[in-house]
């Protein structure tokens, strides 16, 4: 379950599995098949828009969608709902992209970009709003006569305002729908934490008791995936051939066990972010993207320490019980004392574990250092609150 925050509440998700009878997995198909050509029409248009420098906006392809059904008579069958939701999608994800690349964020000139979907690689996703779906009798019926059953594992606490009919890697579908619910506030502690973001271990914080070690959960299973993936390499077809009945097994035995890993990353983060959230009222968090780290010496690491993953789930967690979580810019936090504030002349390299400073001659391990840093320069720290330096980097809300 994800949150959004809004105000006087959180719209969270609530994802279950569908049972999907032959009929309707060949309707939920077709239907994708006409929105994936609706976002590949978008891709092209933009580009096209691109190059002779006018805008493509949600307006003009709206009108496009409308020309495009008229013309197709296969792409009127489907539901209008969709396939307009496609657009918004499109025309989302391209702002955002355009957003990164002016800020600087997005190294590459195009990075980000919404990319045509090829019909072997994208998976089937399919987004409803209130008037393409209804819950009748326990199932889902949709736009265009698809009956879906619901497998219900637990009761939703509101009417859904939209949902998500999509497919995994080894072919079963699910529906997610977003629910608005109320505040769920912890009691008030009155204590504070503050969280850095590592490799040797995935969260070193402020208090002992709640350091987060490298779970490792990726380098488990990476001998018996690699296996499947040079089965899948020995079997791969030739450009053009049906893929063979052992290479199939191998694909689906792969996607079976990376989704078994992706579970318990998740479940990691989750019992770990509540039980941060319910022992702290106030948190301060490195405002870390470890982008970079995916062409380091320690990428493998880096991605199975899934970092990403449990920052979103930190998040989702102190705004769903009313936590006050700031996060903080990384720059200098290295540099920086926890004690005193005085900053090294020097950026320490990343084998020295050890933060010694020259100031206060305070000696503490690196990333202890940094967890306490966080916790000054957030203005949570009552004993060091005025140590943050002037021109340090902006704090902001995880609103």
């Amino acid at each position: 379950m994800a949150q959004t925050g809004i105000p006087g509440g959180t719209y969270a998700r609530y994802t279950f599995r569908l049972r999907v009878s032959s009929t309707a997995a060949a309707a939920l198909s077709a239907e994708w098949d006409r929105v994936r050509w609706i976002w590949n029409q978008c891709v092209a248009q933009s580009r096209a828009a691109h190059k002779a420098g006018e805008t493509c906006g949600p307006a003009q392809l709206d009108k496009m969608l409308t020309r495009w059904r008229g013309e197709h008579g296969w792409l009127g069958d489907g539901g209008s709902v969709p396939q307009q939701q496609a657009i918004r999608d499109f025309s989302k994800s391209r702002a955002k992209a355009l957003k990164d690349i002016k800020s600087g964020v997005a190294v590459r000139q195009r990075a980000g970009m919404p990319h045509f979907k090829k019909k072997a690689e994208a998976r089937p996703s399919l987004n409803y709003t209130r008037r393409g779906f209804r819950l009748k009798e326990q199932r889902l019926h949709l736009a265009g006569g698809i009956s879906l059953t619901v497998v219900w594992s637990r009761d939703l606490p509101a009417e859904p305002s939209s949902a998500r009919i999509f497919r995994d890697a080894l072919g079963h579908w699910y529906v997610s729908f977003v629910v608005r619910v109320g505040m769920q506030p912890f009691p008030a502690t009155g204590e504070a934490i503050g969280i850095d973001w590592g490799v040797k271990e995935t969260a070193t914080t402020s208090s002992d008791a709640h350091d987060l070690p490298h779970p490792g959960h990726g380098r488990k299973v990476a001998g018996r995936l690699a296996g499947y993936q040079r089965m899948m390499a020995r079997r791969k077809p030739k450009s053009g051939q049906a893929s063979s009945k052992g290479y199939r097994r191998a694909k689906k035995q792969a996607a079976k066990t990376y989704k078994k890993v992706v579970r318990q990353r998740q479940d990691t983060a989750r019992k770990w972010s509540k039980r941060v959230v319910r022992d702290f009222d106030q948190l301060a968090v490195e405002d870390f993207r470890p982008k970079f780290l995916a062409k380091a010496t320690m990428a493998r690491k880096a991605a199975d320490a899934a970092i990403s993953t449990i920052k979103h789930e930190l998040i989702n967690m102190a705004r769903k019980h009313g936590r006050d979580l700031r996060l903080v810019h990384p720059a200098h936090t290295t540099m920086d004392c926890g004690n005193c504030g005085a900053r090294t002349k020097h950026a320490l390299p990343l084998s020295e574990r050890t933060y010694t400073c020259t100031a206060c001659g305070a000696v503490s391990p690196r990333d202890k250092n940094s967890a306490r840093v966080m916790l000054a320069r957030a203005g949570f720290d009552p004993a060091g609150a005025d140590r943050g330096r002037p021109d340090g980097p902006p704090v902001r809300r995880a609103a």
